[in-house]
């Protein structure tokens, strides 16, 4: 009798349990590190468009902060498309890294306010946290839902 080479089905039936053992102990982690990255990215836009808002400020001092973000965005450079902010946040409704922004001027001229709120996108699964931001360029968090002013800052 000829022996066979090769694996048996019980070795990879063994081989298969150990893979999904470890892919399921690293798909949570890896969620984890997507809502994180998801989060640091949103801090950081709300960050660029506070610093737009008081570089638009000093450029256009008869109009104050910008009413909407597209006024920010790209444009000829004046205060009518100052090109301070790029494609994807310099629009309407932006929408980045899992995150939905709401932005909103206080419509005086010149504006002296602004209420920035960002949001996950699908709670949980983008992010979990929702921010907030205003014209004192201090960023706040909720845990759960929507931050507003009286959140806590973020350190």
């Amino acid at each position: 009798m000829k022996k066979q080479k090769g694996f048996s089905l019980i070795e990879l039936l063994i081989v298969v349990a150990i893979i999904l053992i470890i892919a399921a102990i690293a798909i949570p982690n890896l969620l984890k590190a997507r809502i994180s990255a998801n989060e640091s990215s949103a801090v950081g836009s709300m960050r660029t468009i506070n610093t737009a808002q008081v570089q638009f400020a000093a450029q256009c001092p008869t109009l104050g902060f910008a009413s909407t973000l597209t006024l920010l965005g790209p444009g000829p450079g004046d205060c009518t498309g100052a090109g301070i902010l790029d494609n994807l946040l310099g629009v309407a409704l932006p929408l980045k890294s899992g995150y939905s922004f709401v932005f909103a001027g206080d419509g005086a001229t010149p504006s002296t306010q602004y209420t920035l709120t960002v949001s996950p996108i699908t709670p949980k699964v983008t992010g979990q946290r929702g921010f907030f931001t205003d014209q004192s360029g201090v960023i706040r968090y909720a845990p759960a839902g929507a931050a507003t002013a009286a959140s806590a800052p973020l350190q």
